[in-house]
């Protein structure tokens, strides 16, 4: 049942850069081969971004979406642990670094979701992903990033469309700002 496996898989083939073995094949086939990869039980641990702004009313927000810089899907910011800094942090880094964003960075998690990673080098990684809520105060143009990824205000109703992890569009559809 399809219902049971995680959410963010990729069901179309990715098409196959040189060097990149078993890119070519369809997530769930690579999975197949490779059962232990999903059910090892050991899930890696990701801080992401939900930054908001209110609209002129106040009484609407925007939520910010950024395109994976492989494939132009559409996530929110997120990334790996970083020594010295703590998750909220992280995630802050992350949204600064990803679509030049800073803010009120709320110090607890609003949600988690799960998905699977894929690598560069084919390899699957199931993950977790804390969001952590940032209110957007300031937006540059020069950040990081730039030019890697698209970045979009929506309201959240569209960006739980844009989205494929399941988790996530339900996180986003139902957010109001803590």
């Amino acid at each position: 049942m399809m219902e049971s496996l995680p959410s963010g898989l990729t069901f179309g083939k990715k098409k196959a850069r040189e060097g990149e073995k078993g890119r070519d094949r369809p997530l769930l086939k690579q999975l197949a081969a490779n059962p232990d990869k999903l059910f090892s039980g050991a899930f890696r641990q990701q801080y992401g971004a939900l930054c908001f702004r209110y609209k002129k009313s106040e009484a609407e927000i925007e939520i910010l979406l950024v395109t994976t810089r492989e494939s132009g899907r559409w996530i929110l910011p997120k990334g790996w642990p970083m020594k010295g800094k703590t998750p909220h942090r992280a995630a802050a880094l992350e949204a600064w670094q990803e679509a030049g964003v800073r803010g009120k960075v709320r110090r607890k998690p609003v949600g988690h979701y799960t998905y699977l990673k894929l690598f560069d080098n084919g390899e699957v990684a199931p993950c977790i992903v804390d969001l952590f809520q940032i209110e957007v105060r300031e937006s540059r143009d020069d950040f990081k990033e730039k030019g890697q990824r698209i970045l979009a205000w929506v309201s959240p109703d569209e960006a739980a469309r844009r989205v494929r992890e399941i988790e996530l569009k339900s996180l986003l559809v139902g957010f109001t700002p803590q």
